[in-house]
């Protein structure tokens, strides 16, 4: 599949006290795409063009990564969410369609309870919803498996001197090992990834995403009654996900009160909008362009 880039704009949009490098394309009303871990902007570069020819297409580095600012606080999910909902106002919208992949649709999620007025539609792409997820941790050891990541990232500045030595190994391992569709990631795509995650500081916030997940803010929430979310809701999920187990798809009804769909894409892994980006692109459309 080719890539078209040509129509594809760089700039920063001020939003929370930061910058965040943005690709943009489009016009119409506003999609945002929210990238996960360890990626940036490029991740959707198989959606961007398609979806703008029907809306405003912005694509955030989230805070910390790629060319975003590096602050070193605010990688909780309350500011990281106030990060989008800010970008959504300094674009000149007052709603947006928010899809959200990985640790984006984590914040998707949390954006949809914190600040419904914010969103016309949701899309999730493997990515569980953060109460969920942490009850999952605390019950399910295959989740616990899966997610041993999780608990190494915890140990102050161990990790990333160890990635950052292993660097291309890591992000081969991380794409394409653990894609179910290889041919997804090619090694001009691997190198993307692994310039992005090089550049100074960026390593270290990222993983700070993973520690704030177990603030004793998030523990307590996450036992807490859910705020149900409202506006419709699409969950796509790659269904042989090696990172995450399709038993946290289970149960989402008790979070929505609005419309809710779930699909499963059969022969994928975790990075569902690389591996199968024909797929994603058709749901996508099909679930934005409903009135």
């Amino acid at each position: 599949m080719t890539v078209e880039d040509s129509g594809w704009h760089h700039q920063f949009v001020e939003t929370n006290h930061i910058r965040l490098h943005c690709v943009t394309q489009g016009e119409g009303d506003l999609v945002v795409l929210l990238h996960g871990f360890p990626e940036f902007w490029y991740s959707w570069r198989y959606q961007i063009p398609v979806l703008a020819r029907h809306f405003k297409v912005v694509v955030p580095d989230l805070r910390g990564y790629n060319d975003s600012d590096k602050p070193e606080h605010g990688y909780d999910l309350d500011t990281l969410s106030a990060d989008i909902r800010g970008l959504i106002e300094n674009l000149g919208y007052t709603r947006a369609h928010i899809v959200g992949h990985d640790w984006g649709g984590v914040i998707a999620w949390h954006l949809a309870q914190r600040f419904p007025h914010y969103l016309d539609r949701l899309a999730i792409l493997n990515a569980p919803h953060p109460q969920r997820f942490i009850q999952e941790l605390a019950s399910n050891l295959d989740q616990m498996r899966r997610s041993w990541y999780f608990f190494a990232f915890q140990v102050p500045g161990l990790p990333e001197w160890v990635i950052q030595q292993n660097l291309k190994n890591f992000v081969q391992d991380f794409f394409r090992g653990q894609a179910i569709r290889k041919g997804a990631f090619t090694a001009e795509d691997t190198q993307m990834y692994e310039a992005a995650l090089s550049k100074p500081g960026v390593l270290a916030v990222a993983l700070n995403y993973h520690r704030q997940l177990f603030s004793w803010q998030s523990l307590l929430r996450s036992w807490q009654s859910p705020e149900l979310i409202t506006v419709p809701t699409l969950v796509l999920w790659g269904e042989e996900d090696a990172l995450l187990s399709p038993k946290l798809t289970e149960g989402l009804e008790a979070f929505m009160a609005g419309a809710f769909k779930l699909k499963f894409v059969p022969h994928c892994g975790h990075w569902i909008q690389q591996e199968a980006p024909q797929t994603v692109n058709r749901e996508l459309l099909s679930f934005l362009q409903q009135s």
